[in-house]
Formats: structure tokens, C-alpha cells, sequence
């Protein structure tokens, strides 16, 4: 029998999809599932007639592979990747391969890289974004862990991921160790915004304009043909379209609590250890966390005092509705520039050396936050490659200043009528007090030193130079022994 050139653990949704691309792709793989019987439903139904076998222990689906041999786990995160890693160890041989596609933290795929190489295995950690539709016919793939396995692993990544543009495809070496998962965990975060923001327009237009669903999914399908276009308006656009066979729209139907799985606490958590402000993406999952409080709001909705919009507006709607796109726009970019600023603080801190143009290109097509607008975001890192933040790049600075009187007119008319707006808000703060040369701060500084001792910095004197005041004539003079911004 002839081996296979890659082998895959985990026939759940993503696992399958991604098989049969690879099998459409010209390469030969060998399946295997924790249930046996998921193995044979699948190579006598979706996989009959193709070149994927199955296997029915790990021992079957390793010598049924090629050398170096490659085995890519799909499996849940956590613990059940350690376990398997484990079991596989003893049957690989020095220089194979194994590689994480599932939702993995990227310091367990720091870890799982120097453990897998202490045993003379090679390990990477991929990022797969795109869902069903992006395993099947083209992902955003992001690879990061041990680099001498890249070369043996990419005619199969680079076949297998999306295309865009003049063949340009999205998935390139990210960096070591855990920098593949980094970056896939920040697209998520990424994408929290994104959902959340769109959730936030959508909500002005139904509560404040009062416009029907009809309505609303003939503004998304005009906003997916200009700069907004993207793969969560389109979804948007045809969600908002969509009506069950009694004629209803589906969506108005569902029940409005936000799951999660976790990727945004993670990009937020990453966030508060660099301290980094990534404001935009910590409420759109405290959003998600609210918007579990289900029965909570129920009943607090009959007790707590407050304005409610009538959902009729006497103004000019088509004008409004245009400054709720402009809000939108100058959000995501803020998204973006967090998004990145957190990237960046976290490539020098784990010296990654991240090529953020390059992280930009892998996200333009198969992923759920594709979008023309990366294309630029590209751009801004060629023309600087030391930008500190996107905000500062002449195209977003404009894009900004250009959509700033809607964004705020938008943030106004919802913080009035008491719609909650907790992404655009974040957004429009962040901004403000980026662009403020000087914030309170000083008074918290002094706050500080007052009930603490611990020192400030004056701005008569060189940065680096702290300082102590004896607030109450009491304190003396000693002082707290480390200044930490």
C-alpha cells in the first residue's frame, strides 16, 4: 500500500473539511478518530473513491504515513493535545512532525514546541481560521513552532490555503514557537470587535431609526460594496435576508445571549499582561458576558430608570444612517490598531520579530475577518515598518478625521436615547485619549504616592527621575522602592 503524506486526528467538522482539501489538492492522507466508528462512516461515505484511508490505532495511522512523517491534530484544546502528543512520541521517529491546528494558547504551544524538540521531534502550531466553508475550500492558515519543520510541511499548507488577488495566498511561516497561535488568537479577539460592532449598527438602526429588516439588509448589501466590504457584513447582509418557511425573519427569532469559546478573554488577558489597551476587544467580550445575563436584564429592564428610543425618527434618516457606517469604519480601524499594537508588544517580548504587513496578507482571504481593508493595513507596514500604531498612518489618520463628526454624532444619539453601545464608545474614548497629549494621569500619579510612596515623574525634570512629596507632613521620606507605569 502506498503511504500517505500526511495523517489527521479528529474527524469533527474542521477535521473532515480540511481532509478532503487536502485530498483535492492532490495529496494522499490517513485518517484517524478516537471513535472508531466516525473512521468508517466517513471513509465509506464522504471519503469513498479518494485517496484517504483510515486507521484504526495510532501505531496503524504512523506507519501508514511517509517519512519525515506529519500528524496534525484537530482535536479539542487543552488537555487532549498534551494526550496525544504523549501517545504519539514513542511511535514517531527524530525528525517527524506534529502539528496542532486546533484553538490552542499560544504559551501551550511555547511549551509543547521545546517539549516535542527535547524529544527530537519537530512541532508546529497552526492557527486555522475560516470555519467549515474555509477548511474545505481554502483557510487562513497561520504556522508558527519549530521552523526547520516549515519546509516540510508547506507544499501542503501553502496548496490547501486561500487564494486572493493575483494568487496570492494566505498562509505564511509566522514565527517561533507559539507565534502561530498568537496571531490566530489575536484575529479572533479581532473579530469579537468586528461582531460586536456590527451588532451595535445594527441595533441603532432597529431601535433608533426604527427600520425593518428589509431595510437594514439593504444597507449591509451597500456597505459590503464599498470599504466595509468584508466577510461579516456579507454574512450579515444574508442573515438579515434570511426568513423561515412561515415567512419570519430568523433572526429576530433567535434568543439574544452570545456564546464564546474563549480566543477573545485570551486577547484580552494578553492584553493586561503587556499593557496594552485594548479596549475595543475587552468590551466586546464583557458584551458577550452580559448579554448571557439573560433573565437578569429581563427583570432589571423593569425596574432600572432611563431613556428608551421610540423608534421613530423625524430626522434625515439616509444621512444618519450614513454616520452610523462612518462610527463603524473608524471603530474597526481602532480594532485593527489595538489588534496590532498588542502584536507588536508581544513580538518583542517573546522575540518573534512578527512581519505585521505579511500577518495583515494571511488574513485577507479564507478567514472570518477577510476583508479589503487589510490591503491597506499591508501598506501602512511597507511604507513604515517601525509604526507604532495604525492610527498614525496617513491613510487611517484621515480615515478617522474624515468619519469622526458621524462617529461622535452616532455615540451622542445612543449614549441619549440609552441604547448600549459599549464597542463604539470604547472606540471614540480610545481615540480621544490617544490623541490627548495630556491625560489625569498626573492626579492618579499624585493619588498614588499619596497613600503609597510611590513616586511620580515631573515634567520640569528628565524622564527616569522620580520624586516624592511628604503629602500630609507625616509620611517622612521614604519612599516605595520600584516606579512602574
Amino acid at each position: 500500500m502506498n503511504k500517505a503524506d500526511i495523517g489527521l486526528i479528529g474527524l469533527a467538522v474542521m477535521g473532515e473539511n480540511l481532509v478532503m482539501n487536502m485530498e483535492s489538492k492532490g495529496f494522499s492522507v490517513c485518517v484517524f478518530n478516537r471513535t472508531a466508528q466516525k473512521v468508517t462512516d466517513f471513509i465509506s461515505g464522504r471519503a469513498a473513491g479518494k485517496n484517504i484511508t483510515g486507521a484504526f490505532s495510532l501505531r496503524e495511522l504512523v506507519d501508514n504515513l511517509k517519512s519525515p512523517r506529519k500528524v496534525m491534530l484537530l482535536v479539542k484544546a487543552g488537555q487532549p493535545v498534551d494526550d496525544y502528543i504523549e501517545e504519539l512520541i514513542p511511535l514517531l521517529s527524530p525528525g517527524d512532525i506534529i502539528i496542532d491546528g486546533g484553538n490552542s494558547h499560544f504559551s501551550d504551544s511555547i511549551r509543547r514546541t521545546k517539549y516535542v524538540e527535547s524529544k527530537g521531534l519537530l512541532f508546529i502550531g497552526a492557527g486555522v481560521s475560516g470555519g467549515e466553508e474555509g477548511a474545505l475550500k481554502g483557510p487562513s492558515i497561520m504556522p508558527g513552532g519549530s521552523s526547520a519543520a516549515w519546509p516540510q510541511i508547506a507544499p501542503i499548507f501553502m496548496a490547501i490555503a486561500a487564494k486572493v488577488g493575483d494568487n496570492v495566498v494566505c498562509c505564511d511561516w509566522v514565527g517561533n514557537d507559539g507565534a502561530g497561535h498568537f496571531v490566530k488568537m489575536v484575529h479572533n479577539g479581532i473579530e469579537y470587535g468586528d461582531m460586536q460592532l456590527i451588532c451595535e449598527a445594527y441595533h441603532i438602526m432597529k431601535t433608533y431609526l426604527g427600520m425593518s429588516i428589509d431595510d437594514m439588509h439593504k444597507v449591509f448589501k451597500v456597505w459590503n460594496e464599498g470599504e466595509l466590504d468584508s466577510y461579516l457584513i456579507e454574512i450579515t447582509r444574508d442573515i438579515l435576508a434570511y426568513k423561515d418557511d412561515e415567512g419570519n425573519s430568523t433572526v429576530e427569532l433567535i434568543l439574544d445571549t452570545a456564546g464564546q469559546k474563549g480566543t477573545g478573554k485570551w486577547t484580552s488577558v494578553a492584553a493586561l499582561d503587556e499593557g496594552v489597551p485594548l479596549t475595543l476587544i475587552g468590551e466586546a467580550v464583557y458584551a458577550r458576558y452580559l448579554s448571557a445575563l439573560k433573565d437578569e436584564r429581563v427583570r432589571a429592564s423593569d425596574i432600572l430608570a432611563g431613556p428608551s428610543p421610540s423608534g421613530v425618527f423625524n430626522a434625515d434618516k439616509d444621512s444618519f444612517v450614513e454616520d452610523i457606517r462612518q462610527a463603524l469604519f473608524a471603530s474597526k480601524i481602532v480594532s485593527y490598531a489595538q489588534g496590532f499594537a498588542l502584536m507588536r508588544a508581544c513580538s518583542e517580548a517573546y522575540g518573534w520579530n512578527l512581519n505585521f504587513g505579511d500577518i495583515a496578507m494571511l488574513w485577507r482571504g479564507g478567514c472570518i475577518i477577510r476583508s479589503a481593508f487589510l490591503s491597506k493595513i499591508k501598506d501602512a507596514f511597507e511604507i513604515n515598518t517601525g509604526l507604532d500604531n495604525l492610527l498614525l498612518d496617513p491613510f487611517f489618520r484621515d480615515a478617522t478625521a474624515k468619519a469622526q463628526s458621524g462617529w461622535r454624532r452616532v455615540c451622542a444619539a445612543a449614549m441619549t436615547n440609552g441604547i448600549a453601545i459599549p464597542a463604539f464608545a470604547s472606540a471614540l474614548t480610545y481615540y480621544d485619549g490617544y490623541r490627548t497629549a495630556r491625560l489625569p494621569a498626573n492626579l492618579m500619579q499624585a493619588q498614588r504616592d499619596y497613600f503609597g510612596a510611590h513616586t511620580y515623574e515631573r515634567i520640569d525634570k528628565p524622564r527616569g527621575e522620580v520624586f516624592h512629596t511628604n503629602w500630609t507632613g507625616q509620611g517622612g521620606n521614604t519612599a516605595a522602592t520600584s516606579y512602574n507605569v
